[in-house]
């Protein structure tokens, strides 16, 4: 195990960090995240890292590839390498789920780059603050993903 923090706030999500890659022979990324409803990922894609979601609890959103998911406790959502995709919490309560990254540094260098760490153990949401657009742009480009921008309306 690594002796970095595991707990962070990012994008105002709870992430705890169960297996980082260099625990893992550079295999896989695995994060648990608390996601307060509103707050989720924006719409974004890399390729050469493939990502899940397995939904524990309450319910998200998922835009992947065009197509609209709304997934409860109990569903996978997979994500093709280089798909636009994005996802938010939606419902009456805050959602529960797990993100998986394989290879892995690429969001491990996204998700703890961005993030604040957090006291080990922390189960509440951190305080929501307003993203730093820039900053997040920033830290994808830097990492290898794409942040898409918002369309303008037809």
């Amino acid at each position: 195990m690594t002796d970095r923090p595991r707990t962070y706030n990012v994008l105002n999500i709870l992430m705890k960090f169960h297996a980082f890659p260099e625990e893992v022979q550079g295999k896989y990324l695995l994060v648990e995240c608390t996601v307060p409803v509103g707050a989720g990922a924006p719409p974004n894609h890399h390729a050469g890292e493939t990502e899940a979601f397995f939904v524990l609890d309450g319910q998200v959103g998922f835009m992947v590839d065009g197509e609209e998911i709304l997934a409860g406790a109990g569903d996978f959502v997979p994500v093709p390498d280089g798909a636009v995709h994005a996802f938010q919490a939606v419902g009456d309560k805050p959602a529960r789920l797990l993100i998986l990254n394989a290879p892995g540094e690429m969001h491990d260098a996204f998700f703890t780059g961005l993030g604040t760490p957090l006291p080990e153990g922390q189960t509440d949401l951190p305080d929501p603050v307003e993203p730093d657009v820039a900053a997040i742009v920033a830290k994808a480009t830097e990492t290898g993903m794409t942040i898409v921008p918002p369309q303008p309306a037809a």
